[in-house]
């Protein structure tokens, strides 16, 4: 019986040790993300030239073709937001672009690329691992690499601020003039298209697009009037120009 229970012994330590080194390396992997954004990244705008040399922005890269040890819901936001992020931007540095239709059909649906050991597009990334994860707040964090876009942090996501963060990107995206207008008197709001695109994510948690914004609108009476729903809306056109310098080619 002693050289049964030894060997399980041996195996039990064997599989904590294999999750504390997928979990260290996910964190690594993370970390080299948010040092590559801190040093490329003002105010939302990408040095896209300087963070194509980057080692830790390779490195970050590489790693995320392995296959991810994510457990709660918070490390699976993070880690696929921060490898959405990551993707469109490499993205543009081999060379292909939103700016168009065809552009865009190229950047979010034709390339394919290695991400927890399965290949996958943006557009999949999104509809079909993000959203269903049931957080509308995804659509303020991630970014496809264009102007009308959230502004794309100059850090990485991480599951134990993740709430932080994802509530300061809410309020900053519909705060902000460049991306939602709210004339009071006329009661029109002037919003940016991903609130049409994106309408049943938000009404599923809030009752109405109106409601959603209502919670983080920084002006009170614009906040109770949306709450009553007595806004006209008229979008704004998406601007998909890029969200920074031009990659060297």
């Amino acid at each position: 019986m002693r050289p049964m229970a030894f060997s399980v012994a041996r195996i039990g330590v064997a599989l904590s040790l294999l999750c504390f080194s997928l979990l260290a390396a996910a964190q690594s992997a993370d970390e080299r993300f948010d040092r590559a954004l801190h040093r490329h990244v003002k105010d939302g705008v990408v040095d896209y030239p300087a963070i194509a040399g980057d080692t830790d922005f390779r490195s970050y890269l590489a790693s995320l073709a392995a296959p991810a040890s994510l457990g709660s819901r918070a490390e699976k936001l993070a880690y696929y937001m921060n490898a959405y992020n990551a993707l469109a931007i490499q993205g543009i540095l081999e060379g292909l672009s939103p700016g168009t239709f065809l552009g865009r059909v190229r950047f979010f649906r034709l390339k394919d690329w290695r991400l927890n050991g399965e290949e996958i597009n943006l557009y999949e990334l999104e509809r079909d691992v993000l959203i269903p994860l049931g957080e509308p707040r995804i659509h303020f964090s991630i970014v496809c690499a264009s102007k009308s876009c959230p502004r794309l942090r100059a850090e990485a996501y991480a599951a134990g601020r993740l709430e932080a963060q994802m509530e300061e990107n809410a309020r900053d995206f519909i705060n902000d003039p460049a991306r939602n207008r709210f004339e009071h008197e006329r009661k029109v709001a002037h919003l940016s298209e991903i609130f049409k695109w994106y309408e049943e994510d938000f009404s599923r948690v809030s009752g109405s697009v109106q409601k959603y914004l209502a919670k983080y609108v920084g002006d009170p009476e614009v906040a109770r009037s949306l709450s009553a729903g007595r806004y006209a809306v008229e979008w704004i056109d998406y601007d998909w120009s890029l969200n920074g310098n031009l990659p060297e080619r």
